[in-house]
């Protein structure tokens, strides 16, 4: 059994085809295919179901792959302990935003780090708060900046890098606009808008309407905190939104200014940066942590 075997077994898993994992490798298609079979006969067992437009994993071949990837990950930390010894930074670390969240949050520090640091490999991934909570656990990611509306799972640790309070966000015209606040009883007859169900937002908004006896009327759903609001100055719905969000520059820009109005009762969410407990993270990956860590 060779390490290639095994970096095969997992690019094909995760990319859900033999010709997209070549691809990402740089290494021909039948090269993949004639390795993993090989793999296959030193097993026993068969590892992919290969279908006409997906290879997908059987029992044997799940039951590998978590093995595959800590050998895989035991060799990279062989060599950056190698590398720390000599005093060099090296490897790869993989990063997680949620998508709500703006670009400024940390594309100029993971910038700056990876132009300090050329030996590093960073990848960066937009998702939703619980996938990037899955990625970090499943080890796909190393550190992630998240929503967040509870404790973290086992295994990971964190820190607030902010405790926002969420408002709701309407058109000048609303006949919310100018309340001193709006009770979440009275936005259940009211069209929604807000971030998709996984976000830690969605996750804290829907936790305080539930402990209030509310069933919200979510009409649009998006991503964007941006669309969010716009949508709202529109007249469209009431936007949920942290409290930040409405005065951002881009917000201030619209031709159909936005009216903030706070929830009653106050409703919080936090915004976290999480990584690996312990030693599930490589020097690369702890000391970009530390570089994101508030001070």
């Amino acid at each position: 059994m060779e390490l290639r075997h095994l970096r095969y077994l997992v690019a094909v898993a995760e990319a859900g085809t033999v010709t997209a994992a070549a691809a990402e490798l740089h290494v021909a298609q039948p090269g993949v295919s004639a390795q993993l079979r090989r793999l296959e006969r030193e097993l026993g067992e068969q590892l992919f179901d290969r279908g006409p437009r997906a290879a997908t994993l059987t029992e044997a071949g799940r039951a590998v792959l978590p093995h595959a990837r800590a050998a895989l990950a035991a060799v990279e930390g062989t060599r950056e302990a190698v590398a720390a010894l000599r005093g060099l930074l090296c490897g790869r670390v993989a990063v997680g935003m949620a998508s709500s969240l703006p670009d400024t949050v940390l594309a100029d520090t993971v910038a700056d780090f990876a132009v300090e640091h050329p030996g590093v490999t960073v990848s960066l991934r937009e998702d939703t708060a619980d996938a990037l909570l899955h990625g970090l656990r499943g080890g796909d990611l190393d550190v992630a900046v998240l929503g967040s509306s509870g404790d973290l799972p086992d295994g990971l640790d964190g820190v607030v890098v902010q405790d926002e309070r969420l408002v709701a966000v309407v058109g000048a015209d609303d006949p919310l606009a100018g309340h001193p606040a709006v009770g979440l009883d009275e936005l259940a007859g009211r069209a929604l808008i807000c971030l998709p169900v996984g976000h830690g937002l969605r996750a804290s908004f829907d936790r305080a309407c539930e402990a209030a006896g509310v069933a919200p009327r979510v009409a649009f759903e998006a991503g964007a905190m941006s669309l969010l609001i716009r949508l709202a100055a529109r007249g469209v719905g009431v936007a949920i939104a942290p409290e930040p969000a409405p005065t951002a520059p881009a917000v201030q820009a619209l031709d159909r200014q936005p009216v903030v109005v706070p929830l009653r009762p106050e409703v919080r969410t936090r915004l976290m940066l999480v990584w690996r407990a312990g030693s599930g993270s490589g020097p690369a990956a702890r000391a970009l942590v530390d570089r994101l860590r508030p001070s």
